[in-house]
């Protein structure tokens, strides 16, 4: 069983941690989450987390037996990691805080939302550790949230330098085999396993040119740039943000509006799920190829939530 101190040290090479410096998400949301609760985060996760908000969390035991594979730290998510973890397991997870990012066809979500105290304390008692990577793992050449989608779709990834103006490192433009709007969400429907897609825009049928952006790609100035490199299918994990709340609304009333105008179809396949793709396939074969490890995949219980 290799040491948890490889792992890790392994882990924050890999994704380059510390070159990203502090995760311009999570150094404002943890503290957003903990700090109205009187929570000492600070005190509770590991010290080199809390300066970059990204690396080893929770600290367990020194030998690990497994990795546990999940995107969001749901109830469901801990309870069956610490039901199923073992002394020394770890839990890979992408996001440290849970977003509750809304359903398309249900309820809103509330946002970004704290692990409950209980959760972090049974973890620490039960010798467990809890690994998170976000923005380094967005932006990982070859184990990237974009790219697992990349490679489900059997999609040709065109090079930056053949594109006009895409200013941002979570804009991902190939080209696939050609198909029309019902077969692609078909298809995706099928990979990440949802019942329904979040879907504005247009219904083509002749599409070859996608943009992929896992998570949040509910940005209208991220689709205008996709567009003007030709994109007819913009894939995502939202399209629409459904946070019940004032940034939410104003952000579901700029996209209903670049909607109406849009000539491309945007299609969301939920957030977590997106996100997950990574972790079932790219993340699963390198811990196992890496460590020769056991991993066990903790798909979240809903993917609209």
């Amino acid at each position: 069983m290799p040491e948890i101190k490889e792992l890790v040290s392994k882990l924050d090479i890999e994704f380059d941690i510390k070159a990203f410096g502090k995760d311009p998400s999570f150094s404002r949301f943890i503290p957003n989450a903990y700090d109205p609760l009187r929570f000492d985060w600070k005190s509770a996760f590991e010290k080199e987390f809390v300066g970059l908000f990204n690396g080893l969390m929770l600290k367990g035991a020194s030998k690990v037996e497994r990795v546990f594979l999940a995107v969001f730290p749901t109830d469901y998510v801990l309870e069956r990691f610490l039901e199923e973890g073992n002394e020394g397991d770890l839990l890979f997870m992408h996001h440290p805080l849970l977003m509750e990012c809304g359903d398309p066809k249900g309820k809103w979500g509330q946002g970004f939302l704290p692990i409950k105290e209980k959760y972090i304390w049974q973890v620490k008692k039960k010798k467990l550790s809890i690994y998170t990577c976000h923005i380094p793992m967005d932006c990982h050449k070859k184990l990237g949230t974009n790219v697992a989608i990349a490679r489900a779709l059997k999609a040709e990834i065109i090079e930056r330098e053949l594109l006009n103006e895409i200013k941002n490192d979570f804009l991902l433009v190939c080209n696939i085999e050609k198909t029309n709007t019902d077969e692609l969400v078909s298809t995706l429907k099928g990979i990440f396993e949802v019942p329904y897609v979040d879907f504005e825009g247009k219904k083509l049928n002749e599409i070859q040119r996608i943009a992929i952006v896992a998570g949040c790609g509910d940005k209208v100035d991220w689709m205008k740039e996709a567009e003007r490199n030709g994109v007819q299918a913009y894939i995502t994990g939202e399209v629409h943000c459904h946070i019940d709340n004032d940034y939410g609304k104003q952000r579901y009333k700029e996209m209903i509006e670049y909607a109406s105008k849009t000539s491309m179809s945007l299609i969301g396949v939920s957030h977590s799920a997106s996100e997950y793709l990574g972790h079932k396939t790219l993340m699963k074969d390198w811990f196992e190829n890496n460590f020769d490890i056991k991993t066990v995949l903790i798909p979240q219980e809903k993917w609209w939530l």
